[in-house]
């Protein structure tokens, strides 16, 4: 099993995939990174800032950004990617990024989406559609403020001893 985390560099990206990295500590589980990079499509590779401004595609330099930034925060996850069409829809992407998760055994997603939960079906949301399958639980992050093990247990450890159950 795994914590799977769909990775495009953005900030709620990176976001989960920090999140990802708490939850495995906790419970034990290894996190993988994925990509999916369209490939020749150098307008979307710069939108996402993984190729310079100016240059042209280099799927070399798309998939190294990519693997920086996810050893950048979170050095122990794996990092995978796939490459689909040019012009390959949202839905094509999430189709890949669902395929993936399976082939992974994930456990649970992790998916950095200001979308995903707001509105149930969107059909311009990747989020939206890698949140609807039922093979594994999904965690939608939407706040890009990372929360760490460490606040988590000191706030757990304030709240007094628990009481006792009886039957």
């Amino acid at each position: 099993m795994a914590f799977v985390v769909p990775f495009d560099g953005s900030e709620l990206a990176k976001t989960a995939l920090v999140r990802a990295v708490e939850f495995g500590r906790v419970l034990d589980e290894r996190v993988i990174a994925i990509s999916v990079i369209p490939e020749g499509n150098a307008s979307y590779a710069r939108e996402r800032g993984w190729i310079d401004r100016d240059a042209p595609f280099d799927l070399d330099a798309a998939v190294g950004t990519l693997h920086e930034s996810v050893a950048a925060h979170a050095p122990n996850a794996e990092f995978r990617y796939a490459v689909v069409g040019r012009h390959a829809t949202s839905g094509t992407i999430a189709s890949r990024i669902r395929r993936m998760a399976k082939e992974a055994d994930a456990s649970m997603v992790f998916v950095g989406s200001e979308n995903a939960g707001h509105v149930v079906s969107s059909l311009s949301s990747v989020g939206d559609t890698v949140a609807a399958d039922d093979t594994y639980d999904v965690v939608i992050v939407r706040n890009r403020t990372p929360s760490t093990i460490d606040a988590l247990d000191a706030a757990a450890g304030s709240r007094g001893p628990k009481s006792d159950y009886h039957p």
